[in-house]
């Protein structure tokens, strides 16, 4: 009875949703075709305390123009493939060319999409475009105060042993304006936020071999570097803690120099330690900083793939991979993370060859799957929204 009954729900939720998108775009369009989403149900309708659901960005290969937005969700079960083109019939090229970051801030979807040069803002709840910032080679985001904070390489694609110095821009939540930039160090990465102060992870990563090691801190009043930190080569991720710690990731040089994290204590301002565990991307939980890792080595040929947890609290590792039935085997990269902070479900992305469509799959907090769903291409970053998902008004 039960399954008869989430059939039906499926199929008739399937039907109404379809003849309504369809409906309206055929108002607004004419008879321009359209790129519909798709939807796939993968799990049982559930009632979610506050979050209820999941905004998945597919990078794209790069020069593809093919960043694509997901959207999971808890309410319907329903994984909703490339809905950004199907509620934006009049955007040009769509979301454009690599996806780099995905961020909510209040009522706004901001995705950060890099070689297109723009951040699109858009309804969390619709996904319907509301403006754009553009912004040079952009790469993360994230807020204070309705204020953005957005890092950028403020030059070309391109590698480049002269490249400049990049830049983190400030803009304003509500007018999407920028309203202040300040130089930083080489190829800026993520940012993370403390006490009135800015962290930015410089990478360096144009100017191979001659990385940059430092991060740089910008006080949020002034909008000026006040320190600089010498952590390690080719800066990348961040993460901070509720004792004011803050997690870098390294990504070594892909020879001799292998991933790293190291940590800072923002009250000192000094490197503390490193964990010895490579990383590309981190998530943290409560009091456990999630792990991926698919390093490179240009020696060997090959990738190294883990999956681990680190105990903030204990300052431990936590042994074994966080993956516990043997799942971690089928999958070919490992290439983004979330934990859902309520169910403390695990999100990992697969790349799988970086240029046909990749895999999502979702793990209870045990690190058991529960399920397993195609993306786009190169699905990559992830946002967790509060808002009910809506269809076209």
């Amino acid at each position: 009875m039960k399954t008869d009954f989430i059939k039906l729900f499926h199929h008739t939720y399937s039907f109404v949703l379809s003849v309504f998108i369809g409906f309206m775009l055929a108002g607004c369009r004419g008879e321009l075709p359209v790129i519909e989403s798709e939807i796939e149900y993968v799990t049982d309708p559930t009632l979610p305390k506050s979050i209820k659901g999941l905004y998945v960005l597919n990078e794209g290969n790069m020069g593809s123009n093919k960043c694509t937005l997901d959207f999971f969700d808890y309410n319907t079960g329903g994984y909703h493939r490339n809905i950004y083109a199907e509620r934006n019939p009049g955007v040009v090229k769509e979301l454009g060319d690599v996806g780099n970051d995905i961020a909510i801030y209040g009522n706004k979807l901001f995705a950060v999409i890099n070689c297109s040069h723009f951040v699109e803002v858009m309804d969390v709840r619709t996904g319907v475009h509301i403006g754009s910032i553009n912004i040079t080679n952009c790469r993360y985001i994230t807020f204070n105060e309705g204020k953005a904070y957005i890092s950028s390489y403020a030059g070309p694609v391109q590698i480049d042993p002269n490249a400049r110095p990049g830049k983190v821009v400030e803009v304003d939540v509500n007018t999407l304006q920028i309203t202040r930039e300040v130089v930083v160090g080489y190829q800026p990465e993520e940012m993370v936020i403390n006490n009135g102060r800015l962290y930015v992870a410089n990478s360096g990563g144009y100017r191979f071999p001659n990385y940059d090691r430092t991060v740089s801190v910008v006080d949020l009043n002034t909008f000026q570097v006040v320190n600089t930190i010498d952590v390690a080569i080719n800066l990348h991720r961040m993460e901070i803690d509720k004792f004011g710690r803050i997690y870098v990731s390294s990504r070594g040089d892909y020879y001799g120099t292998g991933s790293d994290v190291f940590v800072i204590d923002s009250q000192t301002e000094k490197v503390i330690g490193n964990l010895g565990v490579a990383a590309n991307e981190m998530c943290l939980c409560d009091d456990q900083l999630y792990m991926i890792s698919t390093e490179w080595n240009y020696i060997t040929g090959s990738n190294t793939i883990g999956f681990s947890r680190y105990d903030t609290q204990k300052e431990e590792l936590i042994p074994g991979n966080f993956i516990t039935d043997g799942t971690e085997k089928e999958i070919k990269l490992p290439y983004g993370i979330a934990v859902n902070p309520e169910t403390k479900e695990i999100f990992v992305s697969d790349a799988t060859n970086y240029v046909t469509p990749g895999y999502l799959y979702c793990f209870s907090k045990e690190g058991k799957l529960r399920w397993k769903v195609r993306t786009g291409d190169i699905p990559a970053h992830f946002a967790f929204t509060t808002q009910d998902f809506r269809g076209l008004l």
